[in-house]
This record gives structure tokens, sequence and C-alpha cells, in this order.
């Protein structure tokens, strides 16, 4: 993968945990570096080993479905994508929680990293290197909500649904552009 779409996976990828650091932020009365780096170590960490869990699990399926692996990205980042988008639109009773209780860490960090599970399964059946994805994955999660807990307590909800909203587009344009060159190097 080139590294440009690997940045570009990495954000979109980091859309839902930087929203998730923002309403941290926004939940946490007096911010302090060591609670970001709470916040940031949980989702980063997730976000990194979550596609590495996914990658290995779908070794075993390259070789069944090698024919299709640019159909079944497609579909795995497009789907994920899509879910984002609708998540992002709907109106809900905002949850009460304590951003930095290890538990709610522990289930926000598992729950913002799915989608990275589905995506490493896809690199599996690509035959993409994992490991410089994973990294550029972890590295961009940790530092955007990092950031993304300092601007959810200055800023609140301003930024929440219209970032998770350009990470469902990133997926979906990413599994387009895997599907496209994919059907490109069939007919060529």
């Amino acid at each position: 993968m080139q590294p440009t779409a690997t940045l570009i996976l990495a954000l979109g990828l980091a859309a839902d945990a930087f929203a998730v650091s923002v309403a941290s932020g926004l939940k946490i009365k007096y911010v302090k570096v060591s609670k970001a780096l709470k916040i940031a170590i949980f989702f980063g960490g997730f976000q990194a080993i979550m596609p590495l869990i996914g990658w290995v699990a779908g070794i075993s399926l390259r070789t069944l479905l090698a024919a299709i692996s640019h159909w079944v990205a497609f579909s795995i980042l497009c789907l994920l994508g899509i879910k984002m988008i609708c998540e992002s639109c709907q109106e809900g009773e905002e949850k009460d929680f304590n951003p930095l209780c290890n538990s709610t860490l522990l289930a926000l960090a598992i729950g913002t990293s799915i989608d990275a599970l589905a995506v490493g399964l896809g690199f599996a059946l690509l035959k993409d290197s994992i490991f410089t994805i994973i990294t550029a994955i972890g590295f961009i999660t940790f530092w955007l909500t990092f950031f993304g807990v300092f601007i959810g307590n200055k800023f609140g909800n301003f930024f929440q649904n219209k970032i998770e909203i350009v990470g469902g587009g990133i997926l979906i344009a990413i599994g387009s552009k895997i599907l496209i060159e994919n059907l490109i190097k069939v007919t060529a």
C-alpha cells in the first residue's frame, strides 16, 4: 500500500476514536497531559492491535478467498464507512460516562477499533504488509486522540459528528480504490 493511502486509511480509522476523545475531553473537568496520555494509549494501542488480530485471522482465509479478496475488502470498508456515517447522523441521548475509568476506556477502545479488525482481515486477503499499516494506524490514532481530549475540553461538541462522517467517507473511498485497482489489473 502506498504511504499516502496508508496515511489516509489511518486517519479514517482514527476518526471515531478522535470523536470519542473529543467527547471525553468535554467530560473531564481539568485536563492534564497524563489524562490525555492515558486515553491516547488505550485508543492508539487498540487501533494498532486490532488490525493485527484481523490480519492473523485473515491469513488462514487468504487462499480460500484470493479470487474475490478485493470485493471482500471493498465490502468491509464500505460497510464500515456507511455504518460510521449513519451512526454520526443518529440523534441519541448523551451517555454519562467517566472517560478515565479503565473499564470504560477498554470498552470504548474496543468499540472504536472493531473497524480496524475488519481492515486487518482485508489486508491479509490482499497480501499487504501489515506492520507499516498498524504502526501508522496506532501512531496517528494516539496523537489524534491525545489532542482530541484537549480540543473537546476547549470546543465541546462542534467536531464530534462531523469527523465521523469524514472518517466514514474516507473508508468508502479507500474500499473503492482497492476495488478499482484490482478490477483494472484483471482487465489489463
